[in-house]
């Protein structure tokens, strides 16, 4: 069984910072493959981070030079640092992730956490 438990949003200024966590637990998990999603009221839940292995990850462009994905293994943790806040950023985000099992693909989602940039 997997589980991602999201913490850290709130309210904050414009230009201002927050970092999320997002707690891993269960097997088959690799935090090099972790995603954030973000759903703002009325829009389509968007992608704004995915981890694409090796360390490696890929940004929204809305998102891209403010926004940074860092992890720590011993606390199977992945973080999403944000920086420069803008009011376009209030969404509820969530951490994602696939897990492969006997050729079946899972999909998760923690359970989100709200963020609120005031201008």
């Amino acid at each position: 069984q997997v589980q991602l438990v999201e913490s850290g949003g709130g309210l904050v200024q414009a230009g201002g910072s927050l970092r999320l966590s997002c707690v891993v637990s269960g097997s088959a998990v690799s935090l090099n493959n972790m995603n954030w999603y973000r759903q703002a009221p009325g829009k389509q839940r968007e992608l704004v981070a995915r981890g694409v292995g090796g360390g490696r990850t890929n940004y929204a462009d809305s998102v891209k030079g403010r926004f940074a994905i860092s992890r720590d293994m011993a606390k199977n943790t992945v973080y999403l640092q944000m920086n420069s806040l803008k009011p376009e950023d209030t969404a509820v985000y969530y951490c994602n992730t696939d897990v492969v099992r006997a050729g079946i693909i899972y999909n998760y989602w923690g359970q989100g956490t709200q963020v609120t940039v005031s201008s």
